[in-house]
């Protein structure tokens, strides 16, 4: 595959996990009544937020910045679903709710596998090819760094501390991510991680799987 295809390749990618991304900090902002502007930082925070903090730790500009192309996708993504829920509050309710949800699970999910790989890439672009530690770091700090800013932000516990196997299945899919690339090259390591990641979250989430935590009576 030639250069410019496994550019095209990633940055669609990028634009799907952006749209994801975006589509659920909006969600959460409007959940804990933000206004308008309050909903659209959440949901530019959310899609770009991990991204913009790994490139920070590799001492770059953050992409976000320089390609504000992922900015606008994300203010867009946010204010499309405000608005729809600003004229049509009942939207959610009932089946078209639970439509929604199951939607916003399958691309939050392709998103955390995307963005997890785009990580991955970007340490190794930089010049850290070796490193597996940091790139397994880089790759999960870009899948759930946005979602984690997102609800310190909204005054929640993070969602990656207390619901179902995601940061998880993060660091699995960057150590895939890590590993596949240095045996068969770049192509097949963006497809196979990310949709390891995207398994294991299906699984978790029919199987229910939690990581073990403590029950306090109260």
């Amino acid at each position: 595959m030639v250069p410019e295809q496994i550019f095209d390749i990633v940055f669609y990618m990028e634009i799907i996990g952006t749209i994801a991304f975006a589509a659920s900090g909006a969600m959460v902002g409007i959940d804990r009544g933000m206004d308008v502007f309050g909903v659209c930082v959440l949901g530019v925070v959310t899609a770009v937020g991990g991204g913009m903090t790994r490139d920070m730790i590799l001492g770059n500009i953050p992409g976000a910045l320089v390609r504000p192309v992922y900015v606008l996708v994300a203010v867009a993504t946010a204010l499309l679903v405000f608005l729809v829920l600003y004229f049509k509050h009942n939207l959610l309710q009932g089946k078209p709710g639970i439509l929604y949800d199951r939607a916003m699970f399958v691309m939050d999910s392709a998103g955390l596998g995307i963005f997890t790989v785009m990580g991955v890439l970007t340490g190794i672009q930089n010049g850290y090819p070796d490193n597996t530690f940091l790139l397994v770091f880089l790759g999960t700090l870009t899948g759930v760094g946005g979602g984690l800013l997102r609800d310190i932000m909204a005054g929640i516990p993070p969602y990656i501390f207390v619901k179902h196997i995601y940061a998880c299945a993060s660091v699995v899919g960057a150590l895939c991510c890590v590993w596949i690339y240095r045996a068969f090259g770049q192509t097949l390591s963006m497809v196979i991680a990310s949709l390891l990641v995207i398994l294991i979250r299906f699984l978790a989430a029919y199987f229910h799987w939690n990581l073990p935590h403590i029950k306090h009576n109260i």
